[in-house]
């Protein structure tokens, strides 16, 4: 569709009733070319603002009377992507699901910094291999390689700016854009050196290797839910922490390398002692509990140790009844414990728990896919096969989630799988709480209706 049609579209939708540059609504409308999903679901950052059904041409509009400048996102499941807005602003967007974010473009007013952000994220989807790469080099020269890379984007960024009138606000984010995603490599850069070069220790950095650090602001409410601010406050607490306890910790490369409590206790008190902004300082804790729950398989006395701390130094955090669940699941998914007691349907509607699953087969291992995400499935599908092959004493229970039972139904079909063996879940929290699902690569092995590894890999642990 080129730009006149374009417009004629967001004409015809908005009609008579257009808003004005000064107006304190703003209209976001579009085209959805292979559509996944029947809505389009506007967000300013975790909260909902609107949502439109998809028309009988794939398209949809969405009109909000008053609306705050900054960041928000639009979801058309599985995808997600950002949308800046202004009081004022038409924005039409158009994308194909099959190439979602590099079909995506913006036209109409405000589309400026929206093509901007699109096409900053493309260009950096690339880099981190090519940033990598360089790590093996001195620090000096290393940032040498990442501010050549740095400087082709504000490069950009000043030819925008020269050429359309962007708000402060809107610039200040491409800057954002721009400033944290290469913070980020420089708060890596030690430890991916220290890989790359094989030694066992990380390298001696200049005085200046992290002045940028002088200007960073922990609480930055504007970017709370922007991906390269809070990828590098991640990246950040990471860093600082591991410093801190290679630095003033006794035994502390024991205590790094061994020591996951102790490591993130210490991730915990560094949020809790530098950030004050709530939604960031909410996530930073979600995120730490999450992946210590998840990733670390620790003992039942040091989960304890751990999740008292994050209830104490977290205080009222809004991701407490979500954590408290992943704690129980985690408890309850240890070796010999029966699965959790959780209903699924078969492919004749009909419920049956986990539990009766299991007890039917000598040897188990459940894995879960999604039929709207498509190259994870086809790769799970694949794994699959061969294991089944390498492993023919072990009986594979695939668990469908956030796939509707006629598409599900549908796909079992075309790609020939043995519906006594396939189940689906319509309520995804819950099973992802209950059974600890960090991702679809997870497995969990049984025997004879007990627990043997609920934190499995399909790739790794076989």
């Amino acid at each position: 569709m080129n730009k006149p049609l374009l417009y004629s579209f967001l004409i015809a939708l908005v009609g008579c009733g257009s808003i004005e540059k000064k107006s304190p609504g703003a209209f976001f409308a579009g085209e959805i070319v292979n559509p996944t999903s029947e809505y389009v679901v506007l967000f300013k950052d975790d909260v909902v603002i609107d949502s439109a059904k998809l028309d009988g041409e794939n398209r949809f509009s969405i009109k909000l009377d008053t609306v705050v400048e900054g960041l928000y996102h639009f979801d058309h499941s599985p995808e997600l992507q950002y949308v800046y807005l202004e009081k004022g602003d038409s924005l039409m967007i158009r994308l194909n699901t099959e190439d979602f974010d590099e079909s995506l473009i913006f036209s109409g007013k405000g589309e400026e910094i929206n093509n901007f952000l699109v096409e900053f994220f493309l260009s950096t989807e690339s880099e981190p291999a090519l940033v990598y790469s360089y790590s093996q080099l001195d620090p000096a020269d290393f940032s040498n390689k990442l501010d050549s890379l740095k400087a082709v984007k504000v490069n950009a960024l000043n030819e925008l700016v020269t050429e359309v009138t962007l708000s402060p606000k809107a610039a200040d984010m491409a800057k954002a854009s721009i400033d944290y995603n290469y913070y980020i490599y420089k708060e890596k850069y030690p430890f991916w050196n220290r890989r790359r070069t094989g030694k066992d220790t990380i390298p001696e950095l200049p005085n200046n290797f992290y002045d940028y650090r002088k200007t960073i602001d922990y609480n930055n409410e504007n970017l709370s839910y922007h991906r390269y601010y809070y990828n590098f406050m991640k990246t950040h607490f990471n860093n600082l922490s591991y410093m801190g306890c290679y630095t003033k910790c006794k035994d502390a490369h024991y205590d790094i390398v061994k020591n996951k409590l102790h490591f993130n206790q210490h991730k915990l008190k560094l949020i809790d002692s530098l950030v004050t902004e709530r939604d960031l300082r909410d996530n930073l804790f979600r995120n730490v509990a999450m992946d210590y729950l998840i990733n670390v398989h620790d003992t039942d006395e040091n989960n304890r140790i751990f999740i008292d701390e994050f209830h104490r130094l977290s205080g009222n955090n809004r991701h407490s009844a979500e954590i408290e669940a992943i704690y129980q699941g985690v408890n309850n998914l240890q070796p010999s414990n029966r699965m959790p007691n959780i209903s699924v349907f078969n492919t004749n509607g009909t419920l049956v728990t986990l539990q009766e699953i299991a007890e039917k087969e000598k040897n188990a291992v459940f894995y879960f896919w999604s039929g709207t995400q498509r190259s994870n499935f086809e790769n799970v599908l694949t794994r699959v096969a061969q294991l089944s092959e390498n492993k023919p004493n072990f009986t594979f229970i695939g668990i469908n989630c956030n796939t509707d039972a006629l598409r599900w139904q549908s796909l079992l079909s075309s790609n020939q799988l043995d519906t006594e063996k396939q189940f689906r879940t319509d309520d995804f929290e819950n099973l992802k709480n209950a059974l600890v699902i960090g991702g679809l690569n997870k497995g969990i092995i049984t025997k004879d209706g007990l627990i043997v590894d609920a934190f499995a890999d399909l790739y790794s642990s076989f």
